[in-house]
């Protein structure tokens, strides 16, 4: 067995003292377990492979749960209903108290601080009197594992957190974890959570900034070594949280907390301004020929991505969600209507050259009644005409029978971050309104839509959330955008081209049962 090996298997051993922890029970260490644990800590490659173990156990919670599936539910993006008993229609309406419900929220919570308590132990060794890591490595580990522990804190704080605002800003709400410790936490007002996630972003931010190979040499796709520094583990940048994925984290955070022209600052100054040169262009806009390849459309715009989950059975995403195979009515996420003119997509996008509206497909069937698209119930020949409905291509992956080269690695993401949302955070907090048209203009140019025109029609801020909604879909940060905005008209999920007035409560998930009655236990 192989060094490489070995330590992995040791870091999914040590994987298994936290797999049964909530944010209050965290690690239960026993002799042997911390035998493994320092074994793991004594090469670069054992925190190495910590790191990398941390991130494919983010597909445990991140790619259905908080990205792909019911957190985009949460913003009315698909035809959920209650009329056709949806196998989501308690997520649609909100019934926090159903089980299924419950099962989510306590999920979501458990899986993240399980994450958060991997991150601390690896931050501990980074910095213990007797650590191994070299300093070579050092910025880089200790860097994104920062990232990572305010990245998972600041979704819980977007999840169970209140709508932030000035009044609601001292609402207690999750803990911020910052060390292993056993010890339950308390929890804190969303506004000192907040704090936290900047503070590790901005740490983070420094460390990176250093030795983060992006910065001069971009996402290192294909770089075969890198200048002695042993495997793959400074490459493939967009699976990792990067120096830039990092700074657009930043700006959601100074976002969130309402504070546009610090989020717009960031943005311009420290991504947009530096991420295109004559030198380098690190994330280029994706171009027609990868789109629209034939077999294989690169449909999640893979080379803008900043940030990326990466996972061999992504696959299982568009089996679960979207295939054609499934329901329209009962299973499958889709939008309301019967094709690409008589539905929502009419409304949805607004110019009939959106590349994005290509990631739509019409199938036959898929109804429970089959007949329910054609009123005169049959077609020439006498054949009954059976029902068409849509379905989203976004995540079907490469086609059977269709040549690969091993470059398509975009069919292993799922997108958390991308350059889309840095225009438009710029488009925000732009000083003027020229300036921040010309942000949006920027995207749907290189989306094949026409350029808007200002004038005194045009309201800017609805057209960027018409442009993020595009651009967004099946990841997840629909919801957040219309929490962040206290958003009480959004578009709906079940008419053609109407609204849904969203409850404000309705974007406060309330904390799990089980970590509720933890903490009444711990009280006592």
């Amino acid at each position: 067995m192989t060094l490489k090996n070995k330590l992995k298997n040791i870091f999914y051993a040590s994987l298994l003292l936290t797999t049964t922890a909530s944010c209050s029970d965290w690690l239960d260490v026993k002799m042997e377990d911390s035998v493994m644990e320092n074994t793991l800590f004594s090469t670069n490659e054992g925190y190495q492979e910590a790191l990398n173990g941390i991130y494919m156990t983010m597909n445990n919670v991140y790619q259905e749960d908080l990205s792909v599936g019911i957190i985009d539910i949460l913003a009315q993006y698909y035809y959920v209903t209650a009329n056709y008993d949806h196998t989501y229609k308690v997520f649609a309406a909100y019934n926090f108290d159903d089980g299924l419900f419950e099962d989510y929220r306590d999920r979501v919570w458990r899986k993240t601080y399980e994450l958060i308590a991997n991150v601390n132990v690896l931050l501990e060794h980074c910095d213990s009197d007797d650590a191994a890591v070299s300093a070579e490595y050092y910025p880089i580990v200790k860097g994104e594992a920062l990232a990572l522990r305010a990245m998972f804190h600041f979704d819980m704080l977007r999840l169970y957190g209140p709508v932030y605002n000035e009044s609601n800003a001292s609402l207690k709400c999750i803990p911020y974890q910052l060390s292993s410790s056993k010890e339950i936490q308390p929890l804190l007002p969303a506004n000192e959570v907040l704090q936290h996630v900047i503070d590790d972003l901005e740490e983070a931010s420094k460390l990176l900034a250093e030795a983060d190979p992006i910065i001069t040499d971009g996402v290192r796709i294909t770089v075969e070594n890198d200048n002695g520094i042993s495997g793959s583990n400074l490459n493939y940048r967009q699976f990792r949280l990067n120096y830039y994925a990092t700074q657009v984290l930043l700006a959601r955070a100074y976002a969130w907390r309402g504070d546009k022209t610090k989020a717009y600052e960031i943005a311009k100054n420290n991504i947009l301004d530096k991420i295109s040169t004559e030198e380098l262009v690190v994330f280029p806009w994706t171009n027609s020929d990868a789109f629209f390849m034939e077999g294989k459309p690169d449909q999640v715009f893979s080379s803008e991505v900043f940030f990326s989950l990466y996972s061999i059975r992504r696959s299982n995403i568009y089996t679960k969600y979207f295939s054609s195979a499934l329901n329209a009515r009962t299973a499958r996420l889709t939008f309301v209507g019967e094709n690409l003119i008589q539905s929502k997509l009419a409304s949805f996008y607004d110019d009939p050259n959106d590349w994005r509206l290509s990631m739509w497909d019409v199938t036959t069937g898929g109804n429970e009644d089959e007949n329910a698209g054609n009123e005169e119930g049959g077609e020439e020949g006498g054949e009954e005409a059976k029902a068409t409905s849509l379905y989203l291509t976004k995540y079907e992956g490469i086609k059977d029978g269709t040549e690969t080269n091993g470059t398509e690695y975009f069919r292993y993401m799922t997108p958390l971050i991308r350059l889309s949302e840095v225009y438009l955070i710029a488009a925000e907090g732009a000083p003027s309104r020229d300036e921040a048209i010309g942000y949006i203009n920027e995207l749907r140019t290189h989306r094949s839509c026409k350029n808007l025109v200002d004038d005194a029609t045009l309201d800017i801020q609805d057209m960027i959330t018409k442009e993020f909604a595009r651009e967004v879909i099946g990841e997840g940060q629909l919801f957040f955008y219309y929490k962040r905005h206290a958003m009480e008209n959004i578009i709906s999920g079940t008419s053609v081209n109407g609204t849904y007035g969203m409850v404000l409560s309705n974007y406060v998930l309330p904390l799990p049962k089980s970590e509720v009655d933890k903490r009444t236990d711990y009280n006592k």
